[in-house]
């Protein structure tokens, strides 16, 4: 999620001023940029709980991690992330660390950031006794026993969370996932790709799950995490119909969002608690019974994060649908949609492919997949046999950007364990629960350990 604000505070006059907001992100092929996000969870090495913001926690983690040009992002005075170019490292709600990473040209540009980012992490995490680990939902801990982070947004939604869905606060606490930012060069092109990937987004969720285990047990799931979105917000969550309209474009989707009920606006350094009431509503007149004023372009900007699509729309596109893991895995999840979306070639195969079928399969695919993976059942076969075509077209369109590294590797090497799972091997959720029955003797905290960075 994102940390405090756009300052614009130019007044709304029209839903066409706000899609035009959104419209600057359209730029050329040439200047397409990769930008990828994870999260990890933290825990103590002498006894595997999440730690706290402070004492010795992720406070202090924080602290050590700002040299090197990275500077302290505040909430009230509080370190809540750091700041570097167009990277930050910012907290979940729970104290997830997340890096959200620079504009990087290739994947193997995306690889370094990641090794750079690990290394950032592993002396301060160290020297207060802490590991952290990429896993889609906490193996172990209740989410009573999860620590909060002192963001004034989090305040807000924990709130109403759980007037909208049963599992919101387990979604903001005991959740972790990846995802990678890819561009658009049009209203069509945006509309085209966000087509193909919303329809796509559960065969994400059954190759990278990576949470079977709640409070110490198998959960029966592939991605209990994907299931956690099942119920933690409707209304704001999920693969709307509307998306897959003919005739979908900026100010389509400005019209779905302004219907998407509000949690905030941020005015002088504070929070201000909207939850529940309508941005449309806030836009033609704002509130009367608030401090809030007029409306504006940051309020409408700060509105559109507050969307949590499995595909969001911003200036550019968010792929949310994976757990985190492995970082071979993480890397592959951008790899995954790099091939799909940035070769021309590539991307008319899988729009093709994607269109065989109606929206409404997709839609009942996502309510399958959390507990089925790639063992559904599709189109006479399986999910699995989907993952074999939609991974080789990413191959090639790797293959066909032709960014080599320094080995002679072209990208589409960071496809390599897709392709092992599409051929039938085991998801890290089945890695997982083979070392739970026949390695771990049934002691989940294992997990942390050999999941560790």
């Amino acid at each position: 999620m994102s940390n405090p604000g756009d300052a614009d505070s130019t007044p709304i006059s029209s839903v066409r001023q706000l899609a035009e907001q959104i419209a600057e992100g359209c730029k050329p092929r040439e200047q397409f940029r990769i930008g990828t996000e994870h999260e990890k969870f933290g825990f103590r090495l002498s006894d595997l709980t999440p730690p706290p913001y402070q004492p010795s926690g992720i406070k202090a983690l924080l602290e050590s991690m700002s040299v090197d040009g990275w500077s302290p992002i505040l909430d009230h005075g509080q370190p809540i992330g750091l700041k570097r170019g167009n990277a930050s490292v910012s907290l979940e709600p729970a104290g997830q660390l997340e890096l959200s990473g620079g504009l990087t040209e290739t994947l193997h540009q995306t690889r370094d950031e990641f090794d750079g980012h690990f290394a950032q992490v592993r002396p301060g995490a160290m020297a207060l006794g802490l590991g952290f680990a990429p896993l889609g939902f906490h193996p172990l801990a209740t989410r009573e026993q999860m620590p909060w982070m002192p963001k004034g947004r989090y305040a807000i939604m924990r709130r109403y969370m759980p007037r909208v869905g049963s599992l919101g606060l387990d979604m903001m606490t005991r959740t972790c996932t990846v995802q990678v930012n890819l561009d658009y060069e049009s209203e069509a092109d945006m509309a085209r790709k966000l087509r193909v990937c919303l329809a796509l987004q559960p065969l994400a969720t059954a190759l990278f799950a990576n949470s079977p285990f709640t409070e110490g047990r198998p959960n029966g799931y592939q991605s209990y995490r994907a299931h956690v979105w099942t119920d933690t917000d409707k209304a704001r969550s999920g693969m709307p119909e509307a998306f897959f309209d003919d005739g979908f474009g900026f100010e389509q989707y400005v019209e779905w969002l302004l219907d998407v009920p509000m949690y905030f606006v941020y005015r002088n350094g504070h929070y201000i608690d909207l939850a529940g009431r309508s941005f449309r509503s806030f836009m033609r007149g704002g509130f009367a019974d608030s401090e809030t004023g007029p409306a504006t372009i940051g309020d409408f900007m700060d509105h559109m994060t507050t969307a949590f699509t499995d595909v969001r729309i911003k200036r550019y596109l968010e792929m949310r649908g994976a757990d985190a893991g492995r970082p071979d895995m993480m890397l592959a999840q951008s790899a995954l949609w790099v091939g799909l979306l940035y070769d021309q070639a590539a991307l008319t195969a899988v729009d093709a492919l994607v269109r065989r079928w109606p929206w409404t399969a997709y839609r009942d695919l996502r309510q399958a997949v959390p507990r089925g993976g790639l063992t559904v059942p599709w189109q006479g076969g399986t999910l699995r046999d989907l993952a074999k075509e939609v991974v080789a077209i990413s191959r090639d369109g790797l293959r066909a950007r032709r960014r080599i590294d320094g080995l002679g590797q072209d990208e589409s090497a960071y496809l390599a364990p897709l392709e092992q799972i599409a051929a039938g091997g085991p998801t890290q959720s089945d890695h997982w629960l083979g070392r739970f029955h026949r390695v771990w003797e049934g002691n989940a905290g294992r997990i942390f350990s050999e999941a560790a960075i």
